[in-house]
């Protein structure tokens, strides 16, 4: 099960910590730490609002780019096998190797956010 709350357009990560007895969120895609704690879900989502504007409002305050950025490049390693059966299958399709994963990934995450 994947645990993402959406705040205000922003991703956050939610775990339980068992140590503490709170639900912890923590953003992705965030220069700095955003994270923030409360025992249950809707009180979760309050903190995660106050949270993502207070870290928002300092990198305003301080001149700070808030985002992480991406180049959109990474490198993948897998085992041969797997390579070729995903190039048999981006050819099936005619598309490129890139193509296909990306038609691939852009799936799966679609199918995760309607969840």
């Amino acid at each position: 099960m994947i645990n993402i709350m959406t705040i205000e357009g922003h991703k956050a990560v939610i775990a339980y910590d068992d140590e503490i007895g709170l639900f912890r969120g923590e953003f992705s895609g965030l220069n700095g730490g955003a994270d923030f704690y409360a025992e249950d879900v809707e009180n979760l989502r309050k903190e995660g609002e106050i949270s993502l504007r207070e870290f928002l409002a300092v990198c305003k305050e301080k001149g700070i780019e808030p985002y992480k950025h991406y180049s959109g490049r990474f490198n993948l390693r897998l085992e041969p096998a797997l390579h070729a059966e995903i190039a048999a299958f981006a050819n099936a399709e005619n598309l490129s190797l890139n193509e296909w994963v990306i038609k691939r990934l852009k799936t799966d995450i679609q199918q995760l956010d309607n969840k």
